[in-house]
């Protein structure tokens, strides 16, 4: 699904209004219809509700949904803001009409200044303030009125987007002027703000309602933002041929483990076994030698000559992916071994955990990465890599401009995990939940990425597509064991399960 930015959105409005050719009266009154649902569906009529409406298209939705709950026998009073600065829109005025129009109706129509409503902890707050169209910070009275909004203790359902939060880019906002929403009705899709972390408190619960956009505006639509669901892992995902053998499906060479950290290359090994590659060769010292054999005796072993650490990676054939990382340690001979392996070896790699720390100690090893490698930094291997970063807007920023410098994928491991493409598009993942973040979690995820670039599907579809089946997979197993006690080899139990669920829908299409 896109990712629509204010532009987009905007764009998908006028054109929906254009071709239904009645001034939007359609269009406003479908999306009024979907959020009074939402609302009556929660608070029954003798619930008080104050509704803050703004002179734009946010406005006149949240006047046409004022409209339906007052005919439905609910309490609202209602403010609308047409001040110089800011007057009404047509659409808008429309909707002020109508709800005129009302006996009885508690309307307040705002041209100057005005004295803050009163609003006790039992309202309900319907913020019809701005939407997706808001550009800059607000400042001035409606930053008062926000700050007034959230100090009254009153719930919060903001409509579209918490108003004062922009859609997109938010580290030069004042945080004090932006609503903290318990529930966002967000329209057709999530904004890109809503998937970091320092702005969940101003969204709260986030519901996602369906719009009649025109399909043919829709499909024009132009973005590097593109949520990553279910059906974009099962279009690409290829069923297996009936007389296709292990040669088909490719060979990886796994480089990971150390004394006293095999489990990493367990998991790993593990990861991509169940992901389906026809053939693994797990590079590791010579400590590992019996682990592996006897965890992971599908896998072929091939020891390093010392017996703790790894020193070399010998390419000894032809590998189809060769991934590395998991569990090697930060002693100084294994970061010679990956400096040599980068130095001689220009094929994509997958590049996950202590080789993401070797390349962090010797920051002129980034531009040795063989083009369109998949790195897998989790929040603190990206500082030590890219600089620290106070947000996770500014890290995605960071992300997108080094992924274009290095030419390379960049996986932003989070509880929305970001795929950065050296095109600047970004794929932001929709599975998963808080159970992945346990130890291992990361080691399944480059044995999944590396498997399916074994299997020869393009690097930036492997990093999409394993991040997604690792999150689905994380999924599974909370739902037996419960989000604290998943175990990275739960997560591998059920990759098995999830590619077989993805596979089977897709028949059934």
């Amino acid at each position: 699904m896109k990712i629509l930015n204010t532009k987009a959105f905007e764009n998908l409005l006028e054109s929906t209004i254009v071709a239904e050719n009645d001034g939007g009266v359609a269009l406003i009154e479908r999306i009024a219809s979907s959020v009074a649902y939402e609302i009556i569906s929660r608070w029954l009529p003798k619930k008080p509700f104050i509704l803050f409406a703004g002179p734009g298209y946010n406005g006149s939705i949240a006047l046409a949904t004022a409209q339906i709950l007052i005919e439905q026998g609910y309490k609202v009073e209602i403010l609308l803001f047409n001040i110089n600065s800011l007057p009404i829109t047509d659409i808008c005025r429309i909707y002020r009409d109508k709800i005129k129009s009302i006996e009885g109706v508690d309307f307040t129509e705002i041209t100057t200044k005005f004295d803050m409503p009163y609003i006790s902890p039992d309202h309900v707050v319907i913020d019809g303030l701005f939407g997706t169209g808001l550009t800059s910070p607000l400042k001035g009275g409606f930053a008062m009125l926000i700050q007034y909004i959230n100090e009254s203790g009153a719930y919060i359902v903001a409509i579209d987007t918490p108003s004062g939060l922009l859609a997109e880019w938010n580290q030069s906002n004042a945080r004090s002027n932006i609503i903290k929403a318990n529930l966002t009705l967000a329209l057709k899709s999530k904004r890109l703000s809503f998937f970091f972390s320092e702005n969940e408190e101003y969204i709260g619960t986030c519901k996602v309602i369906d719009i009649d956009f025109n399909l043919n505006a829709y499909r024009k639509v132009q973005s590097n933002f593109t949520l990553l669901e279910e059906a974009d892992v099962r279009r690409v995902l290829r069923k297996r041929q009936e007389y296709s053998s292990k040669k088909d499906y490719g060979s990886m060479l796994l480089v990971a483990g150390s004394y006293g950290m095999m489990g990493a290359a367990v998991l790993s090994a593990k990861g991509a076994l169940r992901s389906g590659v026809g053939r693994l060769t797990v590079h590791s010292p010579r400590c590992g030698f019996y682990v592996l054999q006897s965890a992971v005796p599908e896998a072929c072993c091939n020891y390093d000559l010392e017996s703790s650490v790894v020193t070399e990676v010998a390419i000894d054939r032809e590998y189809h992916a060769i991934a590395i990382g998991p569990g090697l340690g930060n002693d100084k001979r294994t970061e010679l071994a990956i400096d040599s392996l980068f130095k001689r070896y220009k094929k994509p790699c997958i590049i996950d955990a202590d080789a993401i720390n070797a390349i962090a100690n010797n920051h002129m090893l980034l531009s040795c990465i063989p083009p369109m490698s998949v790195i897998t930094p989790h929040v603190g291997e990206f500082h030590s890599l890219f600089g620290e970063q106070p947000s996770d807007e500014s890290r995605l920023c960071k992300a997108i401009s080094m992924a274009k410098r290095y030419k390379i994928i960049i996986v932003l491991k989070g509880r929305h995990t970001m795929i950065v493409r050296p095109d600047e598009k970004v794929y932001i993942n929709s599975s998963g939940s808080p159970a992945l973040a346990t130890p291992g979690s990361g080691d399944v995820l480059t044995g999944i990425i590396g498997s399916l670039a074994a299997q020869g599907y393009e690097m930036e579809l492997c990093a999409a597509m394993g991040v997604f089946i690792h999150g689905m997979a994380g999924e599974y197993a909370e739902k037996r064991y419960g989000s604290y006690s998943v175990l990275a080899s739960d997560i591998v139990d059920n990759i098995g399960p999830v590619i077989k669920d993805i596979m089977s829908r897709n028949e059934n299409l």
